[in-house]
């Protein structure tokens, strides 16, 4: 993975969700919906913050347009953005595991 691409890690949860959504077309309002559902209402993104990380992975390979009608683009995550994606769920994953351990330590010791 090029050097560009490790920027993105840790991945925003704004880049995480786009990329997620993204392993099916979708338009931009449709990932917007998408990612206020999974996250039960706790990311709202706004039209300025989609749009500009569309733009930015579109340009970085990670995403690419499938389709345009009426100005509305569709968007697919390619291989390179579905890697990366793969990467930091491995990431928050170990997170998450060393949490839990480290949690189930400090139960044993209290």
């Amino acid at each position: 993975m090029n050097d560009k691409i490790r920027s993105y890690l840790p991945m925003t949860e704004t880049a995480f969700y786009i990329l997620l959504t993204l392993q099916k077309v979708r338009y931009g309002y449709g990932i917007m919906q998408d990612v206020e559902s999974l996250t039960k209402g706790r990311i709202k993104l706004g039209a300025g913050t989609i749009y500009g990380s569309l733009s930015r992975m579109e340009k970085d390979g990670l995403i690419k347009v499938v389709g345009e009608e009426n100005r509305r683009k569709s968007y697919i995550a390619t291989e390179l953005g579905s890697e990366l994606l793969r990467e930091e769920i491995a990431r928050i994953s170990e997170q998450y595991h060393n949490a839990m351990q480290m949690e189930g330590v400090n139960d044993e010791q209290h």
